[in-house]
């Protein structure tokens, strides 16, 4: 048991990070169910719970409903839940076990619960394969993006274009482009760019900018409702319309043979080669991650996955991978974990490599790599993360 903490998140936050010292190990994920729901019981007495769940975790979502019938059998003949007393079941894991965290309240009072099970009792991963991330980039404004131009760092934010050349074993600014939008940016704002040799794309919501990377100051920034081009690292590519006043696209897109296809709208997009072909990968704003095939026919959907995903030139296995992020809520950390796409479902091929605090922008870099973008709640501060994929041997 975890002595009484202020706040669930920064609870929450904390917790994922440590090796589950003060938790209790089960034998699977049915007898750790079965103890906390116990202490539910005790804790809550006559007043029962009211009970939500979230899945953050690799596991399938029949684990959830597994975990919710422990809890419902354990509570049986406790009456109707009453709303002075609230917990929140959260499915984790970290790179050895697989964690249930519990947060309960009742007013003023409130616990932290974690028990936990051996990864090792459940299907392991493939051998080899992991994430590895590198911090680039940190500053107090948010970034949108970052890119890698010849020998230098290039930073995306809401207020201007920067470029930085490292000097003395530190990045030095060089030039800087200042950006002033039309009207008002949207409250999520995403930016993204795009480096072709000296050339530089720089795309905004309602704005687009062009020009050289000799001197940013030339470059031109202009209204444009011209969609913008995703990438799945180099095999794979559509355009797609942003909405300029939200924070995702409406779902008009053009596939690289040039069909135009409308679909629900989404925040994210990656596409995996496997024994059927290529796969498209959708994070739809309704919270599902759509599975198409090449011709954009809907095969699949993933139900626990977050709004950021990105594909690499990774091949582990003899396929490509997505890294999807995970469907936090407010300031709680977020991790990326890589899959493999085959028959319609999302198989984990790493296990999840956890950050301090959510993912605000997720773009495909070179090679086996992905640019994510984190807000470090506590620190106060944005961090760019160079994410590469590991095959191992």
């Amino acid at each position: 048991m975890m002595p009484a903490v202020n706040g669930w998140h920064a609870a929450l936050a904390a917790l994922l990070f440590l090796i589950p010292r003060f938790s209790s190990a089960a034998e699977d994920l049915s007898g750790a169910a079965r103890e906390l729901a116990r202490k539910t019981a005790a804790f809550s007495g006559s007043r029962g719970a009211a009970l939500s769940y979230r899945n953050l975790s690799s596991l399938p979502d029949s684990d959830l409903a597994l975990l919710r019938r422990e809890f419902d059998t354990a509570l049986q003949g406790i009456p109707a839940p009453s709303p002075s007393v609230e917990a929140r079941i959260t499915l984790s894991e970290n790179a050895s076990e697989f964690l249930i965290v519990e947060e309960i309240r009742s007013g003023e009072e409130s616990q932290v619960w974690i028990a936990s099970w051996n990864r090792a009792r459940t299907a392991m991963l493939p051998l080899g394969i992991k994430l590895e991330a590198r911090a680039v980039w940190a500053q107090e404004e948010d970034i949108l993006d970052v890119a890698f131009p010849g020998d230098g760092l290039l930073v995306l934010s809401a207020s201007r274009l920067t470029l930085y050349l490292r000097q003395n074993g530190q990045w030095q600014p060089q030039q800087t482009k200042a950006l002033h939008p039309a009207k008002s940016w949207p409250r999520d704002l995403r930016g993204r760019l795009r480096v072709t040799g000296n050339r530089l794309q720089a795309l905004l919501p309602g704005i687009e900018c062009n020009g050289a990377l000799e001197s940013l100051n030339a470059i031109d920034c202009h209204e444009s409702e011209q969609p913008w081009i995703l990438e799945s690292g180099s095999h794979a590519l559509l355009a797609a319309n942003f909405n300029a006043e939200r924070d995702y696209f409406d779902g008009r897109i053009v596939l690289q043979n040039g069909s135009r296809k409308s679909v629900a709208p989404f925040y994210s997009a990656a596409a995996v080669e496997n024994s059927s072909g290529v796969a498209w990968l959708l994070a739809l704003t309704d919270g599902s991650t759509g599975i198409f095939n090449g011709s954009f026919e809907a095969v699949g959907k993933i139900a626990s996955w977050g709004s950021d995903i990105v594909g690499t030139d990774a091949r582990c296995g003899g396929g490509s991978q997505v890294l999807a992020s995970r469907p936090v809520d407010g300031g709680d950390p977020d991790a990326l974990q890589a899959f493999s796409i085959e028959g319609g479902a999302a198989l984990p091929l790493s296990a999840p490599l956890a950050f301090p605090g959510p993912i605000t922008a997720l773009w495909p870099v070179s090679g086996a790599s992905a640019m994510a973008v984190v807000h470090d709640t506590q620190a106060a501060k944005y961090e760019a993360y160079v994410v590469t994929v590991a095959c191992g041997s």
